[in-house]
């Protein structure tokens, strides 16, 4: 019988559906180290954690098969485990839509003045005044997987003319060589992509400045993407109008950081992707593909280990 480790966090997944089909043993960041070697798969449902990391370069045999419950992998890839012949596989699919939906409501949010809207209230004040309309205007969405195509279904909805931006430019998909010349055009700029070495720090102060006085950012895609000094820098000099984090390079932000405060910056806590529901969407996921990989099927969402994102999207 198969020995399943997983890495946990609370509440649990349900796998009750492996009993008898499964040894399942569980690890925290201290013991995981010592508890590899004897497991077949593992099962990363502490997305948030290193401890793979961290743990993966020791004495050993290793899991043949690794499956996080995110759709980044960048808290798990070390170069042992990327040159290692384990299969790692993400949750891509179960928070496109969501994600989706999430950027929408922030560009209606931030379109609408719905933070002032709620301050006014808050302070029993009557004061009119005028909202942008969206239908008409421009996104550049950065990230050319389902999630950033989800993105850009959603804003098309709403009347937004949307550009694409990926790695490798293909029909409907733009590529890096035209980011500056999308980004200098766009009334809204969406940071879905995957964290590499190629997109660290991508959004930087010559970025934020491409951009128009009047031109809003979302990042939705992984916290170091994004330089946040320069975004502080780029809000309060109003070289753009407005922005929107719903991740940070270091999370979760403490008491003290200077993001909480900035002027028409939202902070959200790293909740865009997370539905009623969703732990038992991916707890029900793992096992579909847990069953797969018994029966010695194929598996799909197979991450390539050197770019760092499931390939052919």
């Amino acid at each position: 019988m198969p020995t399943l480790l997983v890495l946990d966090a609370e509440p649990p997944p349900r796998l009750g559906k492996l009993t008898g089909r499964a040894r399942i043993e569980h690890a925290d960041a201290s013991t995981l180290a010592e508890r590899l070697p004897s497991a077949d798969v593992l099962l990363v449902w502490d997305f948030t954690s290193h401890a793979v990391r961290a743990a993966w370069p020791g004495e050993g045999p290793r899991p043949r098969w690794v499956h996080t419950a995110s759709a980044g992998v960048d808290h798990l890839m070390c170069p042992e485990l990327a040159a290692s012949d384990t299969v790692v596989t993400n949750a891509r699919g179960i928070f496109d839509q969501p994600i989706a939906e999430y950027v929408a409501a922030l560009v209606l949010t931030m379109a609408k003045d719905l933070p002032r809207t709620w301050e006014l209230q808050r302070e029993r004040t009557w004061r009119h005044r005028e909202s942008q309309r969206v239908a008409g205007t421009r996104a550049c969405v950065v990230g050319s997987g389902p999630i950033g195509r989800a993105i850009v279904a959603s804003l098309k909805a709403l009347g937004i003319t949307t550009a694409l931006v990926g790695r490798t430019p293909r029909t409907g998909i733009h590529g890096p060589e035209d980011l500056d010349r999308l980004m200098a055009r766009a009334d809204w700029v969406i940071s879905a992509a995957p964290l590499t070495e190629q997109t660290y720090g991508m959004f930087d102060a010559r970025r934020f400045g491409v951009m128009q006085p009047s031109a809003r950012f979302v990042n939705v895609g992984r916290g170091q993407l994004v330089v946040e000094d320069a975004l502080v820098d780029a809000l309060d000099k109003r070289w753009i109008a407005g922005a929107a984090l719903d991740v940070f390079e270091r999370e979760p932000l403490t008491p003290d950081s200077p993001l909480w405060q900035v002027p028409n910056l939202i902070v959200s806590p790293h909740m865009s992707g997370d539905v009623v529901g969703w732990r038992d969407e991916l707890g029900s996921q793992f096992v579909e593909l847990y069953e797969r990989w018994e029966a010695g099927r194929s598996l799909p969402n197979v991450v390539d280990k050197q770019r760092g994102y499931v390939p052919g999207h």
